[in-house]
């Protein structure tokens, strides 16, 4: 996530003066990883991840240079009915505990146009790392009206197959495949 809103500010930006890397710290209250995946092929059903941090070191003048690390809760996840939110936490699925975390590492920063990029990177999930490519779009760069200092949002997508995860009972009647809606904001830290 981190690499895609690195690569993302930094596309943007390229106009701008710039040294080197600069840290933006992740805006938790604007921030969600939303899920979604087909329950028996009679519906699509939906989750979401909040409380969320990470840190973009973005680098203006050579946006690949850049890097995103972010973390979040396990048990942060909200699905809208607290049977299945305690299911997922079962050992079916993520056997969780207190402070288990899931989280991105980016790897590399492919920019593929003026707002878009693919960040590739390391998520690890329920002890398992895989390689995953977000494509990530930049909404926005500049001042926040509010906090009065530079500020960047960014949506991203991703598919990724829960069973890579040690996460695939019930598969294939509860799909696999997961989908992935990433919306994120960060502010340059102090």
């Amino acid at each position: 996530m981190k690499s895609l809103l690195l690569a993302a500010a930094l596309t943007a930006t390229a106009g701008m003066a710039a040294a080197s890397a600069e840290k933006y710290v992740l805006d938790s209250s604007h921030s969600q990883v939303l899920f979604s995946y087909n329950h028996l092929g009679f519906s699509t059903t939906y989750g979401m991840f909040s409380g969320f941090e990470g840190e973009i070191m973005f680098d203006q003048a050579d946006p690949a240079a850049s890097s995103v690390n972010v973390s979040m809760p396990v048990m942060s996840m909200f699905t809208g009915w607290e049977k299945r939110e305690g299911h997922f936490m079962s050992e079916d699925f993520f056997g969780a505990e207190e402070g288990d975390m899931i989280t991105f590492s980016s790897t590399s920063i492919e920019v593929t146009g003026d707002d878009t990029a693919k960040i590739t990177g390391d998520l690890t999930m329920n002890d398992v790392t895989k390689s995953v490519v977000l494509d990530v779009k930049l909404n926005q760069t500049g001042d926040h009206p509010q906090a009065g200092k530079p500020w960047a949002g960014f949506d991203a997508t991703a598919t990724v197959l829960r069973s890579d995860f040690n996460l695939g009972a019930f598969a294939p009647y509860v799909s696999d495949e997961v989908e992935i809606n990433i919306s994120i904001e960060a502010m340059k830290a102090e």
